[in-house]
């Protein structure tokens, strides 16, 4: 579910990393940037981009732009998300677990970046295998995208719910 930005909330950025690449020729070394960037509204919408250039602020430019191509809606459950979820990209699987209000977001700071930008304000997370940021990000994403709100479960097999009491 891709969604055009709303004039309502705007959306920021920010940038999880730069990655500096160095190829050697003939007069030495030619570097090259790539930049790894979380677009979000903090309120339930959130993309990520990656962009490469020779020069930093390019990369930056072509990854919010890649960014803000790729949005997505998030359901929320208040301030955290309605249920426990885990996500995997690669070697890198991370579990986002609710937490109540006042906990905050307790994470690494990759994985930091997309739930803060998501709009997200209590929750738990623990990443096992791989710590690459481009990889925590994607699986980060991945469990975000998974998540499924009270109706729409609902919707989905037909039945009412009884609510859950929470905190």
């Amino acid at each position: 579910m891709k969604m055009p930005e709303q004039e309502g909330s705007p959306l920021e950025d920010t940038v999880v990393e730069i990655f500096r690449c160095s190829k050697v020729v003939k007069g030495g070394r030619r570097f090259s940037f790539a930049a790894l960037v979380v677009v979000g509204n903090r309120d339930g919408q959130v993309g990520i981009g990656y962009g490469k250039a020779n020069e930093v602020p390019m990369a930056v430019e072509k990854a919010v732009k890649d960014a803000k191509r790729s949005l997505n809606n998030i359901p929320l459950s208040g301030r955290t998300i309605p249920h426990k979820i885990e996500g995997r990209f690669g070697g890198t699987k991370i579990v986002l677990v609710p937490a109540s209000p006042g906990t905050g977001v307790i994470a690494g700071s990759s994985a930091r970046a997309i739930l803060e930008y998501a709009g997200i304000h209590d929750i738990l997370t623990k990443v096992y295998g791989s710590m690459s940021s481009k990889s925590v990000v994607k699986a980060t994403l991945d469990g975000l995208l998974k998540l499924r709100s009270q109706e729409q479960v609902e919707a989905l097999r037909g039945v009412k719910v009884e609510p859950v009491k929470r905190w």
